[in-house]
């Protein structure tokens, strides 16, 4: 189980993550929901420790994860997988290359520079490349794919870490429908499959209502919703993005309208499911 403890970020006079306590059962696939700038980004990164707690505690499995440093810090990193928006890829290097970058917390920096990396590590990269539906292109350099090849080449690359969790910011924002749709779903397969949490930011309300058991809302850094997706009735909505009568317009007979928040300073009007 994956528990928060009062955790808080502030940058500043900002609190980006505000008290947020919440407890993550093993194998769930959380939706994380709310406006640009309500703290979805930095929860996940405070609990990939990518950004460290000013107050607060995470837990893993009975460990106090805020208190790991060096070499089991990294080893938590790796099994707290991370997927960005950015795809984060070596666009110069073939794909196989990036999968097997995913082993650089357990094979060590310079020998992953080298890329000396073993049988068994490269077999695991092939078989992650297999299930994403990549192995034809595992020579092809990372650069030449489309964004959402791209996408389930960092998903590859993160489960060739062997992770306990999956952490995924925004990983279908910058991707057409049809490429969404096979992200989503590669992330919910991998968390049935597999048996990994999966704790994904996403900016469209129905993606969030396909495939998530879960659903969180946050909104100025504080946690407002926790709950399943029927439970997330239009007041609810409301609460998470702000919006009140006419800033707010709402069509329950179109169930495919999807909920896509813009960022702050464009932000008008939302059309929700």
């Amino acid at each position: 189980m994956l528990a928060l403890y009062s955790l808080k970020r502030t940058f500043g006079s900002v609190n980006a993550v505000d008290d947020v306590t919440v407890t993550v059962d093993e194998g769930q696939m959380v939706g994380i929901i709310g406006r640009s700038g309500a703290g979805k980004s930095t929860l996940l990164r405070l609990i990939n420790r990518l950004v460290e707690p000013s107050n607060g505690k995470i837990m893993f499995g009975g460990e106090d994860v805020t208190r790991l440093k060096g070499r089991e810090l990294r080893l938590w990193r790796a099994s707290c997988a991370m997927i960005f928006q950015q795809f984060n890829l070596v666009e110069r290097m073939d794909v196989l290359t990036n999968v097997l970058l995913g082993r650089v917390a357990h094979q060590g920096l310079f020998s992953t520079i080298a890329r000396r990396f073993s049988d068994e590590e490269t077999a695991m990269a092939v078989q992650a490349l297999h299930r994403l539906d990549l192995l034809p292109q595992a020579m092809q350099k990372a650069g030449t794919l489309s964004g959402g090849q791209q996408q389930r080449v960092a998903i590859a690359k993160a489960l060739v870490q062997r992770p306990q969790v999956m952490l995924a910011d925004e990983p279908i924002a910058s991707l057409d429908p049809a490429n969404a749709t096979r992200v989503m779903e590669a992330l919910r397969r991998i968390n049935k499959e597999d048996g990994i949490t999966v704790l994904v930011n996403l900016h469209t309300l129905d993606t969030a209502r396909t495939y998530c058991d879960r659903i969180i809302g946050m909104r100025a850094g504080r946690v407002v919703f926790e709950g399943t997706p029927d439970q997330l009735t239009r007041e609810r909505l409301k609460s998470i993005y702000d919006v009140e009568g006419s800033d707010l317009e709402l069509d329950e007979s179109v169930t495919s309208t999807a909920l896509r928040p813009q960022r702050a300073d464009e932000y008008r009007r939302v059309s929700l499911a």
